[in-house]
This record gives C-alpha cells, structure tokens and sequence, in this order.
C-alpha cells in the first residue's frame, strides 16, 4: 500500500510539473485536456482501493487537481455538479466509520465538516469545499455556498463566521475563511488562494448583477465596484466596467457612466459592448456627432471581426468567467450584429436631418439584406432593428428628402408587393376583443387571433404608407394627377379596416396600430387635398379636407387647408369663421395637448412635414383684411 501511495505521488508531482512548463511555454491550452484525462485515470487507480486514511489526503488532492483541469478544459461556464466530490465525501465518512449514503450534498457536507476531525484530512477538504461553492456559484446557488462557507469557517473558528451589519454576508464568508497551507508533498495546479480570490470576484460580479436586474442601483454599483478591485482577466474587468456603465446611466449619471465605459476600452479595447453602450449615453445626452463616431468605429470593428486577443495575465484552469453567467449579463454584453449599427447610423442621420448620409447608410443597410440578415439577428427583441417594411419605408422616407423622388416611389412598391398577399380583404377590429383565461382551452386560440389580426393590421399600415410616400414622390416630381391616385389608393386600402363597438375611439387591443392607420389617413387626405388644389379641383379638395378633421378635429395643417379651399371657393364668411375658431383653439387646448400620445413611426415623420401649411401669413392677412371691412354675421 505504501509502495501504491509513493507511485501515485510521484505521478501527481509529475503532471504538476508537465503542466507547470507548459503554462510557462504557452502550451497550457494544448495540454490541458490531456492532464484532465490523465488526473481523471489517477483517480480511478486510487479508488480502485478500499478507502484508508493514509491515502486520502492524497485522493483528496488529486480529485481537486482533476476538477480544476475539467473546469479549465471546457470553453463555457461550468454547469452541473462536481463529479467526484459526493464520492470523495462518502469515503471519508467511511474511513471515520460513518455513513451518508442517502444525504443530499448539502447535508452531506454538513456531516463530514461536523464530524470529521482527523488532522490531516482538514486542508484537503477546505480545498475540496472551496471547488464545490465555485460549482454552487456557477449554479446561481448562493445560499448554498454562503451555508458552506459558513461551515467551513465554524470548523476552523467557533468565532470566525460572522458578518458586521451592513456588509455583504456572503463576501465576508468567503473573506473570513482561511486558506489552508499548502504541502510542497502534494502540489496543486492552482492554489486555493487564488481560487479564494476569484471567487470573491466572481460572488461580488454576480450579485452585482442580481441586484442591477432587480433595480437595485446604490447596492448593484457597490457589488460591482467591489468586484473590479477583485482578481480577474483584462476581459472580465471590462465586462464589470461595462456593467458599472450600466448601472451609472440607469441612476441617472451618464457623465459617471462614460467614464466607466471609456474604462471598460482602456482595459480591453475588444469589449465591443462598451462601445455600442458608450454610444446610447451620447444619444441620450444629445452628443449627435459623438455618438455617430462611436457607431461608425463599432461597426468597423464589427465588421473586421478580429478574434479575441490573448489575455496578458497568467493561465488560470478556474476563472470567475466560468462562474458568472447569467441572463442579464448575456443582454448588457451582447455582440450586435453590424447590420444593427448601420441601421443605427442611417436611422439617426436621418433624424438630425443629415439626408445624404441617411441615404448612404439605408442603402448599404438594404444591401447587408442579400447576406442572409434575419438569420443573422436575434429576434427575441433584443435586436435595434425594426420590421424590415418599416426599414424599406425609413429608406423611402430618405431618399424623398434627398430628391430622389423615383427610387423613392421604387422602394415603396417593393414594400407593396410584399405585403399584397399578406392582408385580408376585410379586416374586423372589435373595440375589445375578451380574452379567456391562461389556463383556458381557448387562450392559445384567442392569444393567435390577437397576433394574427395584430399582423394584419402592421401589413396594412405598411402598404398604405408606401402608396403615401409615392403619393408625395409624385407631388414632388410634378404630377399631381398621379399622386392623386396613389393618395387614393391608400386611403381605398385603410377602408379594409371595420371597426366594432359602441365607441368610434381605437380599440384598446389594437390601440397603437389603429392610431398610426388614423394619421395615415389623414395625411392622405390632406395630400390628395392639396393635389386637388393644384389641379384647381378646389370641391373636392374642400371634402378631403373636411374628411381630415373627422379624422383628427382640430389638425393645424387640415384646419389650414380647409380655410384656403373655401377662400378659393368665394366662400370667405365661413372660411374667416374657421379661421377665428382655429386660431382661439390652437392657443388653448390644442397647445396643451401638443406632445401627448405615442410618437409618430419615423417613416412617417417626412409625410407630416409636408402636409404642413407652407405659410399661413398671407392668408391670416387677407382674412383680417376682409374681417376688418365686411358685415359680421353672427348667426
């Protein structure tokens, strides 16, 4: 048996040593699946025996030499329980005459620390304890590993485990607890004072997060300063001031919150994450030009896809990047994709009004689509992008503004084609469609009406908006008998839409998608309206109008249209009456009500701009004028 236990220690030091070498050489990667294995057969030789004391500190060991390599061995976050450990637990109770076979691991841990108190056994098993809490840690099973810490402090300290008010009891757990000495008889391949380290890193790091998921912003930018000052890559520091940036800007400090991003670039200048958040703090400050440099060096990066950079720091076979990995870490890191930033690019030159470059950017961006783009972005709605339509629609949108009125209209009718097929001839939106229960049998069926008829309802809007926009390419091209009939052919379309009920108010399902086909229609009336003035059709042009303000009573830009129509029309007395009525409105209700309800889809933002009156002035003056020398009629 002595024979046995020499040999095996012998081949332990020899693995250590291989290992050592290649960690120094740079081979550590190549070997490592390699020493697993080989610590994986050493083990088994070893177990091959009946349990006896004088070998299992050396058992112990090796079964923690053999978990480190399996946890460094593998490329994601280590899941699942440490294979090995319950069985190592098992023979020790067993040497020491116990037993604790039908214990879950938990209780077992529990048994053999109150329990066993054989000298030699202690540092093995604080080494062993401290790889089954970063096993918990990875699992998101905190309690677990405080309660563990907890124990293994007791064991050394009646007096130890305790946790001041006001400090993080699971850190001072881990931080109370004391690294056992190390045999140079029975060598490690990584100390457990590292691993003390990363797991206080990695502890703080994941709380951190729980706490910035759950709102909990003062707490969460404490936990992640804590683990910033922690042990960990280049990689993993970026990632915590990443989350520190986060955190920052959701309290409110986006000035802070930049300066842990710039942070988070400064320590890995491949964390492109950081630089995609640095750019929404620049949106949110208004920083227009330093925003879209940022969005145009992280598309540029993404668009080179240079492979991550070697860490500088040493080879570590645990690492807190395989004990932290959660869902909302996931979402704050998430590499976008780079058709995502150069939407962001066309879509935010195309709000500040740089036209040009907006154009530049749909189109590159429409041209990314022949790369298989939807199989490339997530759909979980974690994506920037919008619907492709609205996309398509955005681009039109772009190019009537750069006076590319034709390629404008060339949009729009791809948009029509492909949505043709997609709406029914008849659409009924009741004005509160009843919803059973969750757990009723027909609330899958009724929850696939709702999305169905929601569906139809977006193919719709977007068809009517392409024959708008080709409406006002038309008007702007100078042919207003054609914008005509593209006016009208959308407003023929939103008579698909029937709506159900008591009320004439948008139904409270489809409430959103009602209002965007509501302001359709009336910037189709108003354009078909100034298409009919234009073409000295002031009759009709005077209904659609009137049409206008059925659709939203009071719109400056109907209201307006409507006065020049029966001014044209001689009708001067009730034109000079709709004057006075509007302008007493528009400094009352109407300027409370400005900046009420949901934004304007941006497609739709160039229309608005162009159904508004060009310059009332001189039709204000003609209307005093004529106020100041004709009858009043009061009736």
């Amino acid at each position: 048996e002595r024979g046995c236990l020499q040999a095996w220690a012998a081949r332990s030091r020899e693995l250590i040593g291989r290992w050592t070498v290649a960690r120094h050489s740079g081979e550590a990667r190549q070997v490592w699946r390699q020493q697993r294995d080989e610590f994986g057969k050493l083990l088994l030789s070893i177990r091959g025996l009946p349990a006896a004391l004088p070998a299992l500190p050396l058992e112990l060991t090796v079964l923690y030499n053999s978990l480190l390599f399996t946890a460094g061995a593998s490329d994601s976050a280590i899941k699942g329980e440490a294979e090995g450990i319950r069985q190592g637990l098992l023979r020790v109770l067993e040497v020491c005459g116990a037993c604790g076979q039908d214990l879950g691991t938990e209780e077992l841990w529990q048994k053999v620390l109150q329990e066993v108190t054989v000298e030699e056994l202690q540092a093995p098993l604080h080494r062993l304890g401290v790889l089954q809490a970063a096993w918990w840690l990875a699992a998101g099973r905190l309690g677990s590993v405080a309660a563990l810490f907890q124990l293994l402090s007791t064991a050394e300290d009646p007096g130890r485990a305790h946790c001041s008010e006001g400090q993080n009891k699971l850190l001072s757990l881990i931080k109370a607890w004391r690294v056992p000495p190390e045999g140079a008889s029975l060598p490690l391949v990584q100390s457990s004072k590292d691993l003390k380290e990363i797991l206080c890193t990695a502890a703080a790091f994941l709380q951190g997060l729980q706490e910035l998921e759950a709102g909990n912003f003062p707490t969460a930018l404490s936990l992640l300063q804590e683990a910033a000052g922690g042990f960990c890559s280049k990689k993993i520091l970026a990632q915590i001031y990443t989350c520190l940036g986060c955190c920052a800007q959701q309290m409110g400090k986006p000035q802070t919150a930049l300066q842990h991003l710039k942070r988070a670039l400064q320590v890995d200048f491949q964390c492109l994450p950081a630089l995609s958040h640095a750019a929404a703090v620049y949106h949110q400050l208004g920083e227009t030009d330093v925003e879209m440099q940022a969005l145009t060096l992280l598309y540029e990066a993404l668009r080179k896809n240079p492979p991550p950079a070697a860490s500088s720091s040493p080879c570590f076979l645990m690492r807190t990047e395989l004990l932290v990995h959660t869902p909302v870490l996931t979402s704050l890191l998430r590499r976008r994709h780079p058709s995502e930033v150069k939407y962001l690019l066309a879509q935010r030159c195309l709000r500040d009004g740089r036209v040009a470059d907006a154009v530049e950017h749909y189109l590159d961006f429409l041209s990314l689509l022949q790369e298989g783009l939807q199989q490339q972005v997530p759909l979980d709605g974690s994506s920037a992008l919008p619907r492709i339509p609205e996309v398509f629609l955005e681009a039109a949108s772009a190019l009537e503004q750069a006076g590319r009125h034709q390629d404008a209209i060339t949009v729009c009718e791809e948009v029509i084609s492909r949505t043709t097929d997609l709406i029914p001839r008849v659409l009924r939106v009741e004005e509160r469609l009843e919803q059973p229960e969750c757990s009723s049998p027909g609330a899958e069926l009724a929850g696939g009406l709702l999305s169905r008829k929601k569906e139809s309802l977006c193919c719709l809007a977007w068809r009517a908006a392409g024959y708008l926009h080709q409406g006002w390419a038309w008007a702007k091209l100078g042919e207003s008998k054609e914008a005509v009939t593209q006016f009208s052919r959308c407003l023929s379309d939103l008579l698909r839409v029937q709506l159900h009920g008591s009320g004439v108010k948008p139904t409270e399902n489809f409430q959103a998608e009602v209002e965007v086909l509501q302001k359709i229609r009336l910037l189709s009336l108003v354009g078909r309206g100034m298409q009919f003035l234009e073409l000295g059709r002031h009759k009709e042009a005077l209904l659609d109008f009137q049409h206008g303000l059925q659709v939203s009573p009071r719109d400056p830009a109907a209201t307006s249209y409507l006065v020049q129509a029966l001014w044209k029309l001689n009708r001067k007395q009730e034109a000079a009456a709709q004057w006075q009525k509007f302008s007493q409105s528009s400094s009352g209700e109407d300027g409370q009500q400005q900046g009420q309800g949901r934004p304007l889809p941006l497609y739709l933002v160039s229309c608005l701009e162009q159904a508004m009156f060009p310059d009332s002035e001189p039709l204000a003056r003609s209307i005093q004028d004529y106020l100041g020398t004709a009858p009043q009629d009061t009736s």
